[in-house]
């Protein structure tokens, strides 16, 4: 038992820097991610994953694979794309989805382009991908300083940013807080978007934020624990990920991503509002 779950932790460097990295990500980014999913926005959360790419392709293409320059680039990017999609919805006919769509492709092909003229496909992995396993220490300082900005924030926008999923008219109508939190809130994705970046990637960090959510989902109807199941389902997505990763020589990232996957489809059949519970409670009212 030791061999399998503590010893690959306690035994290499690289494993216990992937291990409190994916962690403080996912305590940042899962109650993102719980907000995003009821505010019916996770495929927007996708969207704006690959929007932060050209940012951080032009931070490679002057500084190469150098963490504070792409990180720059990635929220200058994300922050933009997130802006200028909510600015058409707000102000023409088109919807947030779709402005948010197209504004992502673009980004996606202008990113993968910037990256493509000067790396190569091993660069081009790294930036779609990143690599877990090579985090460094400035990497986890940057990570867990936005863990600590987004839990900050979600304290003090915490009954806006409620209101906000049940009913967005409502808040916009008794408060002016309105759409200063949704462009807030909103930040706090791209954000916490670009730490993952760091770790995942922009293909696969987004799937740290929304699957842990989407599986809590199953478990809880209330905001508050929601948050709480979502980050403890994080954890050990990254914990289970990293453990298979080392042991069956597969990449971190997608193992990570899997785990998280597991668990969502595990909540859809034994959640206390998944399918066999719900069946099982409709079989009880047929035959009483």
């Amino acid at each position: 038992m030791y061999a399998f779950f503590v010893a690959p932790f306690a035994d290499f460097a690289f494993m216990q820097r992937a291990l409190a990295g994916s962690l403080m990500l996912s305590l940042g980014a899962c109650p993102v991610g719980v907000f995003l999913m009821l505010r019916r926005m996770s495929l927007s959360g996708d969207a704006m994953a690959h929007a932060i790419l050209p940012g951080a392709a032009a931070g490679f293409l002057f500084y190469g694979l150098e963490i504070l320059p792409m990180t720059i680039g990635g929220l200058i990017a994300g922050v933009v794309v997130a802006l200028g999609a909510g600015a058409v919805s707000r102000f023409s006919i088109q919807r947030e989805d779709a402005s948010m769509a197209a504004f992502y492709l673009i980004s996606l092909a202008i990113g993968v382009l910037m990256v493509s003229i000067r790396g190569s496909s091993v660069d081009l992995m790294h930036v779609l991908f990143g690599t877990v396993l090579a985090l460094n220490n400035e990497a986890l300082v940057l990570i867990g300083g936005i863990a600590v900005v987004t839990l900050a924030a979600l304290t003090v926008l915490w009954r806006a940013l409620v209101a906000e999923c049940l009913d967005p008219l409502f808040l916009r109508s008794v408060s002016r807080l309105g759409s200063p939190v949704h462009f807030i809130f909103l930040g706090l994705v791209v954000l916490n978007l670009v730490g993952g970046f760091q770790a995942l990637g922009t293909l696969l960090s987004v799937g740290l934020m929304i699957l842990p959510a989407a599986a809590a989902r199953f478990w809880s109807q209330r905001v508050g624990p929601m948050c709480v199941l979502a980050v403890m389902i994080g954890f050990a997505s990254c914990v289970a990920g990293l453990l298979l990763s080392y042991h069956a020589a597969l990449p971190s990232g997608p193992a990570i991503i899997l785990s998280a996957g597991a668990a969502y489809m595990l909540s859809i059949l034994a959640g206390s509002r998944g399918v066999l519970r719900s069946r099982l409670v409709h079989h009880r009212h047929r035959t009483a």
